[in-house]
């Protein structure tokens, strides 16, 4: 028996090696591949601005334990980074590459010697620790460092919903454990409580990003502890057995140094049970090294969905470890037994599908999620399975959900793509007519600015901030949900959103070619298309001018064709990079105006192709992939964000992007590798092989797909699909007609005619005195423009507009563009406000184009700003005070001054510390009519808006009135800015008799 049973083991594992037995003989094996677990970094991105975490996880898991290195800044996102040099302790949750903090929950850390439960980032001795790279591992599933002020040697591994920590203790030393509720955000409320000697459990809800998030984690130990105690205000008690609180930490002793110790931490959304449960499912036993191989052999099936061969190692290890980050989130969020806490907080159970959470979908709905649609339909179909979960739960489909919440960050309705996406190509088990009802609902509701969007056909920068990229975002989103219409037969609605997905023509300026904001229906100006502003999202009107992606043949011909729109891609590669406005530290890596640090930039490269110039698009794509990602911790350009930037480079290397999910087409890039191996979960192979591939060579000289000539300069998502082989061979030089048939070029258009666009204000300012000549112009030449001045609707009987108007009195302008065939634009709406009295103004200070409010008569235009201070009504002042001084035309009764300011912090904005307010009747002798203190809280976080005003018994003679504001200076030491010059808003002087 134990000869058979040898014998059994041997073929076993010869079979499992791939080796066969030949009589007694083994024939010889193939060299094995590389493991390509190998090949991930995963400190990649921790530095620089990347944001991502070295810690384990496995595919798309829900517990992500690792170091923590800072607790505030805008590099602290994901919790560690890699220029820090100490160590807080251990978490459980992360966020990768994000651009906004938060999770870092249950953190634990081992330490030795003296107690002590702060943690030392306020300057005093603390249980944190230093430690060096040179003692610092990961890998796909594995963290370890060295905790040099203890000499502790920890290691991290982890399962889908528990990780497994293994700590070395030096002998003769006592050995804790400190587990900290406090870190990281801010907390609601937790409790703690220690059952026997081995076994904590407890929950923590907190708010930062997430408004409220619940965790609740189990944590066993592999040897008792000795003794233990709790503090529940940074006073332990080693009575106490459990506490609840919102400053809850807890301490374990484990004698001396010994055998070492692992602690297994389960965590849940839904309960101390559910914890329980899932640690006990994943983590029955005690074998670290059992744990951590699985864990890498997981990561290892994944990878291999996509297999490359050929380029440097360096190329190698880029791809896969952005392969690995483009695995990492959205993150499973239930338990193992299908409950989960949903969007309304309640909880819920999953029935044959698994729910997820951290959908970042600004970003994600450009390459991260077709790629996944491509590559892993399986999980794909669950993400929208858990959008249309948290429509019916929560009201509405994602946003920028975190955790249970929906954080409402970014624009857009961005799950419309990815559902539109996933029905579009086939993915099965998604219910199409809840998706189809969800996806009305987004695009029917009426915040965010769409309820403009709905009635103007654009959204006025005084609708609404970011109206430009709301806009045109919008209009995608649309083009997408009149797709998914068309092919579940919904003709009517179909009709209706493809012409919305029109709507980015309303906010085309012919006369530069930009994408520009309208300001009470003009064209924001001074205009800069450098400038980064608040009527873009994180960009400016360089990077958000192409993002057309619906109808991309329509925006050629708006710039005259092809040639004309490949010109205009040659000017934003070749302009000046340097960027106006706003600093905006998400705008990184440019080429001209192209930034490849943030999302709206990223699909502009393969536009070339659809002009005709594919080579163009070759020779910039492989520019982008060589020189925004590298092999170090700074190597990637910008946020990772969920993986948006690690996915685009996955594909680029590949060789193609599908610059419009939810279209058919992917366009072609500059494949990297000599060959690669998409795996298709149908059990089908494509495979993209680059003949002649080198650092050099980056242009396609000709391509064969399945063996036949191919001259197009795009893929088919069904010849994907179907599984083959596109072969390429690579030349150093372009060839300029590959690809550069009208034929060959990829295609996106609206069929149809399209819509007639929004008329707008060509000539004339919305504030005048006496009068003012305003003039009106149209996008497209031949049609005419009818008006009523009256605040009447406008009809075909309305005059016809055929020169510029005078107005002379405040007037509100109606106009509808109208064809000869009678299809008209949405009515345009435009008022023009008389400043009354004659009043003039003098500035001594420059306040911020971006804020301007309209110009230098924006503080006596008669115009009250709101709530927000992006919508176009306010006034900003950087870094000075400020002296206005009124003239009333002439001497008059002067009782009441007030002026309007705004404060919202989070902006960096603040109320003045004082204003003086004087009258003068020559303009020369002042008179002091009153000064007024701010009383509003600097540590008042809600938006607020106050007049600082003054009033006499009796009125005072006056022609002149100076107002001085005196600024709050740099922001405090309290403020994540701190240090930085405070902003000051002010809307209108107030002048009353």
């Amino acid at each position: 028996m134990a000869t058979l049973r040898v014998t059994t083991v041997l073929l076993l594992a010869l079979a499992s090696s791939g080796g066969a037995v030949v009589g007694a003989r083994v024939a010889a094996s193939p060299p094995p591949q590389e493991r390509l677990t190998s090949l991930v970094d995963p400190f990649i991105g921790t530095g620089g601005h990347g944001h991502t975490y070295p810690g384990p996880s496995l595919p798309f898991g829900m517990v992500q334990p690792g170091p923590d290195t800072r607790l505030t800044g805008w590099d602290s996102c994901s919790g560690y980074h890699y220029s820090d040099t100490r160590i807080i302790g251990f978490s459980h949750t992360h966020l990768s590459g994000t651009g906004i903090p938060d999770y870092g929950d249950i953190l634990v850390m081992p330490t030795t010697g003296d107690v002590r439960i702060n943690n030392g980032a306020d300057g005093t001795p603390g249980y944190s620790s230093s430690f060096s790279h040179a003692d610092e591992i990961a890998a796909p599933g594995y963290y370890a460092v060295t905790l040099q002020d203890y000499a502790i040697r920890a290691e991290l591994t982890t399962t889908l919903r528990a990780g497994l920590h293994r700590y070395a203790f030096p002998n003769g030393r006592p050995a804790h454990v400190v587990l900290d509720l406090v870190h990281r955000d801010e907390v609601i409320d937790s409790s703690v409580a220690i059952d026997g000697d081995r076994e904590v459990t407890g929950h923590r809800r907190s708010r930062s990003w997430a408004r409220d998030q619940r965790l609740f984690f189990v944590i066993r130990f592999s040897r008792p502890f000795s003794s233990s105690a709790i503090a529940s205000s940074d006073h332990l008690d080693s009575t106490a057995r459990q506490a609840e609180g919102t400053a809850i930490k807890a301490v374990f002793d484990f004698g001396e140094g010994g055998e070492p110790l692992l602690v297994k931490v389960g965590i849940s959304a839904v309960s101390v049970e559910g914890a329980r449960r899932n640690l006990d499912a994943e983590l029955p036993g005690w074998n670290f090294d059992a744990v951590r191989q699985a864990a890498s052999d997981a990561w290892e099936r994944d990878l291999g969905r996509i297999r490359v061969e050929g380029g440097t190692r360096d190329q190698r290890v880029v791809f896969y470890t952005a392969l690995y980050h483009s695995m990492l989130t959205p993150n499973v969020y239930m338990d193992v037994d299908g409950q989960y806490r949903g969007r309304d907080l309640n909880v819920h159970h999953a029935d044959g599908f698994t729910y997820y959470s951290v959908f970042s979908l600004w970003d994600t709905f450009r390459a991260l999620h077709p790629l996944l649609t491509l590559i892993d339909r399986a999980r794909t179909a669950d993400f929208v399975k858990t959008m249309l979960r948290q429509y019916q739960e929560g009201g509405r489909l994602p946003v920028w959900e975190l955790a249970g919440n929906e954080t409402d960050t970014m624009i857009g309705y961005h799950a419309v793509p990815v559902i539109a996406d996933a029905i579009l190509k086939g993915v099965p088990g998604i219910d199409t007519a809840l998706a189809f009802s969800a996806m009305v609902h987004s695009a029917d509701e009426d915040r965010a600015g769409l309820e403009a969007y709905k009635r103007r056909g654009y959204i006025d920068a005084s609708d609404s901030s970011e109206s430009v990229s709301r806009t045109l975002e919008y209009a995608y989103d649309d083009w997408c949900i009149a797709m998914v219409a068309q092919k579940l037969g919904r003709a009517d609605e179909a009709a209706r959103f493809f012409r919305r997905a029109q709507s980015w023509r309303n906010l085309f300026d012919p006369s530069t070619g930009f994408m520009r904001a309208r300001v009470e229906g003009q064209w924001f100006g001074p205009f800069d298309p450098s400038e980064v502003n608040n009527h873009y999202t994180e960009a400016n009107a360089w990077q958000y001018s192409f993002f057309v992606p619906q109808d991309l043949d329509g925006l050629m011909r708006a710039h005259g064709g092809p040639e004309a729109f490949a010109r205009k891609l040659d000017g934003l590669f070749a302009a000046d990079s340097k960027t106006t406005g706003r600093d905006q530290a998400d705008i990184t890596g440019l080429v001209g105006q192209y930034a490849h640090g943030n999302e709206p930039s990223h699909h502009i490269a393969y536009l070339y192709a659809l002009a005709g110039q594919a080579w163009k698009t070759q020779a910039m794509v492989r520019r982008l992939v060589d020189t925004m990602y590298a092999p170090k911790p700074d190597g990637e350009i910008g946020n990772d964000d969920c993986g948006q930037m690690s996915a685009w480079l996955v594909l680029s290397a590949l060789g193609f992007y599908e610059v419009t999910p939810g279209s058919d087409q992917y366009v072609i890039g500059s494949p990297l590798f000599s060959q690669a191996t998409i795996h298709l979960e149908n059990g089908r192979e494509f495979v993209i092989r680059a003949g002649g591939a080198s650092p050099t060579a980056v242009y396609v000289r000709n391509a064969r797909l399945n063996g036949l000539a191919y001259a197009k300069s795009y893929l088919d998502y069904k010849d994907v699909a179907a599984g083959g082989a596109l072969n390429f061979q690579m030349s150093e030089t372009p060839n300029m007609s590959w690809g550069a048939g009208l034929d060959d070029r990829p295609h996106t258009a609206i069929a149809g005619a399209p819509i007639v666009a929004a008329p707008f204000v060509a000539l004339g300012s919305n504030v005048f005195r006496d009068r003012t000549s305003v003039g009106l112009g149209h996008i497209e030449p031949g049609v005419e423009l009818r008006y009523t001045l009256d605040g009447t609707p406008v009809t075909s009987m309305s005059p016809r507009y055929s020169q510029p108007l005078t107005l002379s009195d405040t007037t509100t302008i109606n106009v509808i563009a109208r064809r000869a065939n009678g299809e008209s634009s949405l009515p345009f709406t435009a008022t023009f406000h008389k400043i009354p009295d004659g009043r003039r103004i003098t500035l001594n200070a420059k306040y911020a184009n971006q804020y301007n409010a309209g110009g230098d008569d924006a503080l006596i235009d008669g115009l009250r700003g709101g709530a927000d201070f992006r919508n176009g009504r306010w006034q900003g002042y950087l870094g000075t005070d400020l002296t206005a001084v009124i003239d009333l035309g002439s001497v008059q009764d002067v009782q009441r001054v007030a002026m309007g300011f705004l404060q919202d912090t989070g902006s960096w904005i603040f109320m003045p510390r004082r204003v003086r307010f004087e009258t003068s009747e020559d303009g020369v002798n002042y008179v002091a009519l009153g000064a007024v203190a701010n009383e509003v809280s600097d540590r008042e976080t809600s938006v607020v808006t106050r007049d600082f005003a003054v009033t006499t018994t009796s009125p005072l003679h006056a022609r002149y009135v100076r107002v001085t504001v005196e600024r709050y200076g740099r922001l405090p030491d309290w403020h994540p800015g701190k240090g930085e010059e405070s902003w000051f808003f002010a809307d209108e002087i107030v002048i009353e008799r």
